[in-house]
């Protein structure tokens, strides 16, 4: 009996070790959000801050930024390494790492499907599409040696000097003249790599079907609502820093040195537009982290400019980061109300401008969380000027004497002016379809009514207004930019008449100011440079076109069980890096036990 009951333990030992070695360890999940809707997963066509965050987790540009490097340095993503520039500055031969293989698709018929250097020529001459109507096309365009001969007829088999897969792994590119930021348009989402095989067999439909090399892929996704990513079991990812100057970066490069990207097996993200449902799902646990946190979501969290006793209590952390971050309310110069170079349309917008309250702006709607944007340049951004202080500032008594004076005297009965010929003048503003929104929204009518201009709203999802935008059917609307790369060019390029209908909702054409971007795009950081910068200001300043707001001081939180956490200057998510404890994360308030 004794004999039997010693094997009948052994037996169960035996079966829960058996049981134990096959039980699956718990998938690692983190919950994150967007606060806007995504649009159609295309790097070619994509430019919105939602959708950009998902490209660059699933599709693979040449180069990227080191995770904990400051100021930001980039390095090799699919290129074996740096490439190799010439002593003139003008070619680059990238060696593409053997071994990265697309997620799989029907369109590879069953095949496996390499990384080669001719999916980045025929990725990068899909900015010349025509039929894409690409918002990148300005990082390329009259840059790559030849490329006129895409601009002229275009076709995806047209061969040109500047674009050149000189074998299966060598990509060489070669530029008409020396570009001071070209190494950082090749680390961004729109000169990621697709597949031939996957655009040909979704014709206009490549957006919906998103198939790319990096760290993740889709795995689920209902449109404005929720995607799941999940890991890319052949991502051949491996984190590589030399770390920064801040004393917890150590601490990071110690979880992450050498690890195969990503660490999680699935991102899973929700749409939350609304910012009272981002701060209540967070502190549910139902996400792993907040981003800026919301002003008026301050009070909830933040007491004096420390982290609540209770929050901090939980092991949630604070975390504080000025981003390259611009917001601003644009004009359409080629609308007919608001638009044109005419003294009486410049004094339109320049008394728009003037009835603009920035202070009460920062005070009362950002809580003291933004700083009074002077230039489109944030300050983070390499070019900006912590001196330069613009010359439109808060005077509504100036802005109606300057609509007196301009033709803009005559009333209706209800007090709002007329235009210069009599008739009735409404100034239309689009607007996001949010609190937020509504109260950007309360804070216009006030300053424009203030100088009798009458406004109307119409709030729709800011993917739908901006696809309008492009094709200038917008009067107003705020908008932000937040850096593609850290350099003032690329905030610049947004009033660059060259960009119309793209990058630059506000459709301004100015010849002064053309040349002198051009002049400043192929120049270093230098004195030079940021005298023709000021040039540019001064012009903007002139006619309007802007109205610059803020850039946003933000306020991050995360919570216990979330690693490997760091804001990074450029990039819009940290989704490949982030560790999460399922022991600790199971605890949370919104997650099952």
């Amino acid at each position: 009996m004794i004999l039997i009951r010693i094997a009948a333990a052994v037996l169960i030992a035996c079966t829960a070790q058996v049981a134990g070695a096959r039980a699956p360890a718990p998938q690692k999940v983190v919950h994150a959000y967007l606060s806007t809707s995504e649009t159609g997963m295309d790097p070619a066509v994509a430019s919105d801050l939602a959708t950009l965050a998902l490209l660059e987790n699933v599709f693979d540009p040449l180069l990227r930024y080191d995770y904990l490097a400051r100021p930001v340095k980039l390095r090799q993503n699919t290129a074996a390494a740096m490439p190799e520039v010439s002593a003139d500055g003008l070619s680059y031969t990238f060696r593409i790492r053997p071994g990265i293989y697309f997620t799989p698709d029907p369109a590879f018929k069953g095949r496996r499907r390499e990384l080669t250097a001719q999916d980045y020529v025929y990725s990068i001459k899909r900015h010349y599409d025509p039929r894409i109507r690409s918002p990148w096309l300005y990082l390329f365009e009259g840059k790559l040696a030849g490329d006129q001969a895409l601009s002229k007829d275009f076709s995806y088999d047209t061969a040109i000097a500047g674009l050149q897969a000189l074998d299966k792994y060598t990509l060489r590119i070669r530029l008409n003249a020396p570009e001071q930021n070209f190494l950082f348009y090749l680390a961004m989402p729109a000169s990621a790599s697709v597949a031939r095989e996957v655009i040909e067999a979704y014709p206009g439909q490549a957006g919906n079907h998103p198939v790319g090399t990096g760290p993740f892929m889709v795995a689920e996704w209902k449109r404005s609502d929720r995607i799941v990513l999940a890991r890319n079991p052949d991502s051949t990812a491996v984190f590589d820093s030399a770390g920064g100057p801040d004393p917890a970066d150590q601490a990071l490069l110690a979880n992450l040195k050498g690890k195969r990207l990503p660490l999680v097996d699935r991102i899973e993200v929700r749409i939350a537009e609304e910012f009272q449902g981002r701060m209540l799902g967070f502190l549910n646990g139902e996400y792993d982290y907040v981003e800026q946190v919301p002003e008026s979501m301050r009070d909830m969290v933040i007491a004096g400019d420390a982290l609540k006793p209770e929050l901090a209590a939980r092991g949630i952390r604070l975390y504080r980061f000025v981003p390259p971050q611009t917001y601003y309310m644009w004009m359409n110069m080629e609308n007919p109300v608001i638009g044109g170079y005419s003294p009486a349309k410049v004094a339109l917008r320049r008394a728009i401008a003037l009835s603009y309250n920035g202070a009460e702006d920062v005070r009362l709607l950002k809580k003291n969380m933004a700083l009074r944007a002077q230039s489109p340049l944030p300050p983070s951004v390499i070019g900006h000027d912590p001196a330069y202080r613009s010359p439109v500032q808060y005077d509504p008594q100036l802005a109606r004497a300057l609509l007196d004076r301009f033709g803009y005297k005559q009333k209706d009965p209800d007090g709002f002016r007329r235009d210069p010929q009599g008739r009735p003048l409404t100034l239309v503003m689009h607007s996001e379809a949010t609190v937020g929104g509504r109260l950007r929204d309360e804070l216009w009518r006030k300053s424009l009514n203030s100088i009798g201009l009458r406004v109307e709203f119409r709030s729709d999802k800011k993917t739908e207004i901006i696809k309008a935008s492009r094709l200038g059917k917008v009067q107003m609307f705020e908008s932000n930019w937040y850096a593609d790369f850290p350099d003032g060019e690329n905030f610049y390029q947004l009033l660059y008449g060259g960009n119309r209908g793209r990058a630059n909702y506000a459709r301004f054409n100015l010849p002064a100011y053309n040349q002198l971007y051009e002049k400043s795009r192929v120049l270093p950081d230098s004195p030079e440079r940021r005298r023709m910068y000021f040039e540019m200001n001064q012009l903007i300043h002139a006619y309007n076109p802007w109205v610059p707001l803020t850039h946003p001081i933000s306020a991050d939180l995360t919570q216990p069980w979330l690693k490997n956490y760091k804001r990074h200057p450029v990039e819009l998510t940290q989704w490949r890096y982030l560790d999460i404890e399922p022991a600790l994360q199971k605890q949370a308030p919104g997650q099952s036990k």
